[in-house]
Parts: C-alpha cells; sequence; structure tokens
C-alpha cells in the first residue's frame, strides 16, 4: 500500500522517501516551481529532500528499465543515449540487477528468466557475456 501524501511537505529524506514515487516528481516540480529567492527554510530543505528521494528513486529503478529496454530489442547504443550513460557503465548497472534477479526465490522461480538473460547477453556480444 502506498502511504497517503503528507499535509506537509517533508524536510528529511527519510519523509521524502515514504511518497509514491510519481507523487515525489509532482511535488518536486510543485517545489522547483515555486521557489523564489526569499523561499524559507522549510522550502528549500523540503525541495531537497525531494530531490534526494526522487535520486534515490531512480537510481534503484533505472536497471530494471534498462532491462525492459534490452528485452523488447534496443541495443546499447539506444540505452547509452537514452540514460546519458555511457556503454560500458549501461551494462555494469544492468548486470548488477540481474546478478540479484537471477538468483532470487519467489514462489520457486526468480524474477527474471536466466535463458532470457542469456539471450540478451548473446545478442549484445562477447563483452556482456560472462
Amino acid at each position: 500500500m502506498t502511504p497517503t501524501r503528507p499535509v506537509q511537505s517533508p524536510v528529511r529524506f527519510a519523509d521524502a522517501e515514504e511518497i509514491n514515487p510519481f507523487q515525489l516528481l509532482l511535488d518536486l516540480h510543485e517545489h522547483a516551481v515555486a521557489r523564489t529567492p526569499g523561499s524559507g527554510r522549510d522550502n528549500v530543505l523540503a525541495e531537497l529532500a525531494l530531490s534526494a528521494a526522487v535520486v534515490s528513486r531512480w537510481t534503484r529503478w533505472q536497471p530494471s528499465m534498462i532491462y525492459t529496454a534490452l528485452r523488447v530489442g534496443a541495443d546499447l547504443t539506444d540505452v547509452a543515449r537514452a540514460t546519458g550513460l555511457d556503454a560500458d557503465e549501461a551494462v555494469d548497472r544492468w548486470r548488477r540487477w540481474v546478478d540479484v534477479h537471477t538468483r532470487l526465490d519467489i514462489g520457486g522461480c526468480p524474477p527474471v528468466d536466466p535463458v532470457e538473460v542469456w539471450a540478451i547477453e548473446r545478442r549484445l556480444g562477447p563483452g556482456v557475456v560472462r
């Protein structure tokens, strides 16, 4: 269950991290647009907490999106351009994520199909295959 949106904007990362990720983006946008040179301490801290929570969530979400892009046929050049990473860094992030998710056991199965990972590795070439 996603926690409800707090009445006041959070000024701590721990509180901001509890907000739905999509609501975080909206709240951050509102704070960034409304900020003025005279914005008070709590407004600035709220924007900082919200932006830190967005970055934290995105850092965890990005590798799964790289995997999704590779599953639907994107190549490393496509992924690198979409993420702003170089191809090696994109592979490193994807690989760390895949290594964890192919070892997990959810109801007797990994959440990521190792055969599908193998097929992606083969398609991407020798620099990606372990």
